[in-house]
C-alpha cells in the first residue's frame, strides 16, 4: 500500500516537474527578439502542453508511458537551448536555425497528439458540459470568457469537439466584430487557428472559413501574415478539396488586396498553383477558377511576377478562358488579361500575338450564345487594349464594328449602353473609323435613338453622332433623308436636359456649314426651337442662325437675323 502511494506520488511528481520546466521556458521565450512568429507559435503549444497535463487524472498520471514523459522531457530541453542560442545570437545561420524551430514545432504537434491520447476519454468529449454562449449585448467580460472557453477546446478538446468549437466560433463572428476583436486579444488563439491548417484529422473548411472572416478587417491581415499563413494556404491550393481551394483563394484574394504580401504568395510557389488552378478549369470549377484569375490579378502588380506570368506563356491559359462557357471563368480571365496589360506595350503585343483580341471580338458576335456581363466585359477590355492602330484595324476587320452595331440596335440595356461607349470611343479616333462607321449604317440607327430614354443613352448618341458629321462624307448620309434634320431639331423640344440640347447643337452647327444643310435647316418646322434657344443667349444657336443668315434664300424670305 504504501509501495503503491510512492509510485503515485512520482508519477505526479514527474507531471508536476514537466510543468514547471515547461513554464521556464515559457518564461525564457519571451525575451527573444528574433523569430518571433515561430516562437509564439512555440510557446502557444507549450501552453497547450501545460493545459492537457492539468487536466490527466492523477491515476493516469500514476501509470504513464515513462518513455513519452521522456521524449516530452528531452524536446523541452531542446528547445530551452534554442532559447539561449536566440538570446545571445549565438545560432550558426538564419535558415537553419528556422528550420531547427520547425522540426521542433513538429515534435511538440506529436506530443499534444500523444498527451491528449492518454488523458481521459471523456476530457472535453461532445457531452462534456461546456459554457453557454452569452448574447451579443453581455458584457465583454461575459464575451471573453466564452472565447477563452473555446481556445481551451480548442486546445486539448479531442477531435470531434474542436470542430464543433470551430463551427461554434465561425457562427459568434459572424454575428458579431466584438467576438472576433476579443479572440484576437487572446494571445496565440490565431496561431491555433493557423496551426489547424496543417492538421490532417481536423479537416481545413471550417478554418477556412475562420480565417476567410479574419482577412475581411485590414487590422488582422498583417498579423495572419506575419504567423505564415500563407505557406498552408498554398499547400490547401495543392492538394485540398474544390470547396477547400476555393476558401483559401478567397482568404489569398483579400491577402493580396492592392498587391500587398504579393512575394510572400509568390515565394511559397503560389503563382504556379494559382496558374494550375486556372489551367485546368475542367477539373476545377468555373468559382474557384474565377478566384484564382482574382488573386493572379492582384499579384500581376508586381512587375517581377507579371514578367514571369508572360515569359511563362501562361498568357494563352488566360486567352484560351475567354472562351469558356462559364460566365465566372470567362468574366475573370477577361478582367485578369486588362490588368496584367494595363500601361504595357509588350503585354498587349503578347496578348495579340496568342489571337487574344479576336477571341475578345467573338464573344460580341450575335450568333454565339454568351451573357449580356460577358459582353459588356469583352467591350470594355478591348478598349482598354487596342490602342495601337494596327490593334484598332483589326478589330474591324474580325466585325467588331458590326457586331457592336448589331447590339446598339437590339441589345438590352446594359450590353447597348457599353456597345454607345465603344462607338464613342472609336468616333473619337480618326476619320476613317468615322467613315467606317457611317458606311455600317451607323447614322441612320443613332437617328432613331436622339429621342430615346434614358438621359445616358441619349447623351451618348449624341456626342458620338456628333463626331460621325464632322466629316462630309457622313453629313451627306445624314441629309439623305429629309425626316433626320427634322427629328434631331424637334429632340431640342422634348423633355430633357440642357445638357442634352447643347450636345445635340454641334450636330446641328456641322449641317448648317453645307448648303444642302443650310436648306433642310431652314425648311424644318422645328427652327422655332433653336431660334428660342439663341433668344435665351445660347452661342452655338446663335452661330448656328448666323449661319443661316448667310443664305440668299433666308435674306430674301426671312431677313437678316440679328
Amino acid at each position: 500500500m504504501v509501495k503503491h502511494q510512492q509510485d503515485t506520488l512520482a508519477g505526479i511528481s514527474r507531471f508536476r516537474l514537466l510543468t514547471d520546466q515547461i513554464s521556464s521556458l515559457i518564461i525564457i521565450s519571451q525575451s527573444i527578439k528574433v523569430f518571433s512568429s515561430k516562437w509564439a507559435l512555440i510557446r502557444n503549444k507549450l501552453n497547450n502542453i501545460i493545459s492537457i497535463l492539468a487536466v490527466i487524472p492523477p491515476e493516469i498520471q500514476d501509470s504513464a508511458d515513462c518513455s513519452l514523459l521522456n521524449n516530452v522531457v528531452q524536446s523541452v530541453e531542446e528547445t530551452t537551448q534554442l532559447a539561449h542560442k536566440c538570446i545571445e545570437l549565438s545560432y550558426t545561420g538564419k535558415l537553419l536555425m528556422q528550420s531547427d524551430l520547425d522540426i521542433i514545432c513538429e515534435k511538440f504537434n506529436a506530443h499534444i497528439k500523444s498527451l491528449c491520447e492518454l488523458s481521459s476519454p471523456d476530457c472535453f468529449s461532445p457531452s462534456a458540459i461546456v459554457v453557454s454562449r452569452p448574447a451579443t449585448s453581455a458584457s465583454k467580460d461575459d464575451l471573453k470568457f466564452y472565447i477563452n472557453d473555446l481556445f481551451s477546446r480548442f486546445k486539448i478538446a479531442n477531435i470531434e469537439m474542436k470542430k464543433q468549437t470551430l463551427i461554434c466560433f465561425n457562427a459568434v463572428i459572424q454575428e458579431d466584430d466584438r467576438w472576433l476583436k476579443i479572440a484576437m486579444e487572446v494571445e496565440a488563439f490565431v496561431h491555433v487557428l493557423v496551426w489547424f491548417l496543417s492538421s490532417k484529422d481536423l479537416g481545413v473548411q471550417e478554418v477556412l472559413k475562420s480565417l476567410d472572416t479574419i482577412f475581411g478587417f485590414e487590422l488582422y491581415k498583417g498579423v495572419l501574415v506575419s504567423i505564415g499563413v500563407v505557406a498552408p494556404l498554398i499547400r490547401v491550393l495543392e492538394c485540398g478539396s474544390k470547396l477547400s481551394k476555393s476558401l483559401s483563394t478567397r482568404c489569398l484574394m483579400k491577402c493580396t488586396a492592392e498587391s500587398e504580401n504579393a512575394w510572400s504568395v509568390s515565394a511559397h510557389g503560389g503563382v504556379t498553383s494559382l496558374l494550375r488552378i486556372s489551367a485546368g478549369e475542367c477539373e476545377s470549377s468555373g468559382e474557384l477558377v474565377g478566384l484564382a484569375c482574382g488573386v493572379l490579378k492582384n499579384l500581376v502588380g508586381v512587375d517581377e511576377i507579371k514578367r514571369f506570368v508572360v515569359e511563362d506563356g501562361a498568357l494563352q491559359i488566360f486567352v484560351n478562358l475567354v472562351k469558356s462557357r462559364n460566365e465566372v471563368s470567362q468574366i475573370s480571365s477577361m478582367e485578369f488579361l486588362q490588368a496584367i496589360a494595363v500601361g504595357d506595350q509588350l503585354v498587349i503585343d503578347s496578348i495579340v500575338n496568342e489571337r487574344g483580341i479576336r477571341v475578345l471580338v467573338h464573344v460580341l458576335d450575335p450568333e454565339s450564345s454568351f451573357s449580356s456581363k460577358s459582353r459588356e466585359t469583352s467591350i470594355r477590355v478591348i478598349m482598354s487594349l487596342c490602342s495601337d492602330l494596327t490593334n484598332l484595324n483589326s478589330l474591324v476587320s474580325y466585325g467588331f464594328i458590326d457586331h457592336i452595331l448589331h447590339f446598339v440596335q437590339d441589345g438590352d440595356i446594359a450590353v447597348q449602353e457599353s456597345c454607345l461607349k465603344a462607338t464613342y470611343w472609336l468616333s473619337g479616333i480618326s476619320d476613317d473609323f468615322k467613315k467606317a462607321m457611317g458606311d455600317a449604317g451607323f447614322i441612320q440607327v443613332f437617328i432613331k435613338l436622339i429621342a430615346t430614354k434614358p438621359i445616358e443613352i441619349r447623351d451618348l448618341v449624341s456626342k458620338t453622332l456628333s463626331n460621325l458629321v464632322s466629316i462630309p462624307k457622313n453629313r451627306k448620309r445624314l441629309l439623305e433623308d429629309d425626316q433626320n434634320v427634322s427629328l434631331i431639331m424637334q429632340s431640342f423640344d422634348q423633355e430633357g436636359t440642357s445638357t442634352n440640347r447643347k450636345l445635340l447643337l454641334p450636330i446641328i452647327m456641322s449641317l448648317s456649314g453645307c448648303n444642302s444643310g443650310r436648306k433642310k435647316i431652314l425648311s424644318s418646322r422645328y427652327l422655332k426651337n433653336i431660334e428660342k434657344l439663341a433668344d435665351d443667349q445660347v452661342s452655338d444657336a446663335r452661330k448656328i442662325l448666323r449661319n443661316l443668315s448667310s443664305n440668299r434664300f433666308v435674306r430674301l424670305v426671312r431677313g437678316i437675323w440679328h
